[in-house]
């Protein structure tokens, strides 16, 4: 499938070159309630998306269904229309991730990395609490959890009533960006991740059952 073959090059040159975010250290701290961002963390419970995947003008789509487990683990399958299995994730309860099953195209160490980090941003199941800074700019909150290597930004109004948009970025710019939307029952009605070194951009809509 060239359209993997293409993801992987880009892949493997994003990891190469990424340094990516808007500077923490040119924002003015900031005083809010972390626990904020608990009403923004999507309860996936069960859910089903319709998804397309664009990468330089190529195009995949599919549903992509989430589901919480009885041991508190979240189970991430994406097919096609046809019942094709891409991939099987899963996070368990302590947000470690697992690989069930991913087509051979897809099974490769950075789309794999890359894939994880962007999931992790949007399910907001790895956040440590303890280590999160918080600053503000332009009446923006932002909320700062360190990774390994960069940042997880959510970023919410002055009053902490609507999350605008979530960014993984390292010291020096954005590299991925995120929203989720028009919540209804704590399901996200819309998730969109958007890479802003190159053209891979990640939608999804949800599937009413």
């Amino acid at each position: 499938m060239q359209l993997f073959r293409i993801l992987f090059l880009l892949l493997s040159s994003w990891l190469y070159f990424a340094s990516c975010s808007p500077s923490w250290k040119q924002m003015q701290p900031a005083s809010a309630d972390i626990n904020t961002l608990d009403k923004f963390k999507p309860d996936l419970s069960l859910a089903l998306y319709n998804t397309k995947v664009d990468v330089v003008g190529n195009h995949l789509s599919g549903l992509l269904l989430i589901k919480s487990l009885t041991d508190h683990s979240t189970r991430l399958v994406f097919s096609n229309e046809m019942g094709y299995t891409y991939f099987d994730f899963e996070f368990d309860s302590s947000g470690n991730f697992k690989v069930h099953s991913i087509i051979k195209q897809m099974d490769k160490r950075s789309v794999l990395k890359t894939l994880r980090k962007d999931l992790e941003l949007v399910l907001m199941n790895t956040l440590d609490k303890s280590g999160v800074s918080i600053r503000s700019s332009d009446n923006f909150v932002y909320f700062i959890f360190p990774r390994s290597k960069g940042f997880n930004y959510y970023i919410t109004d002055s009053t902490g009533n609507q999350l605008l948009r979530m960014e993984r970025a390292s010291n020096k710019k954005t590299v991925v960006e995120a929203i989720m939307k028009n919540y209804v029952n704590g399901v996200p009605d819309t998730i969109g991740i958007t890479h802003k070194n190159f053209d891979f951009t990640i939608g999804l809509k949800r599937i009413e059952r």
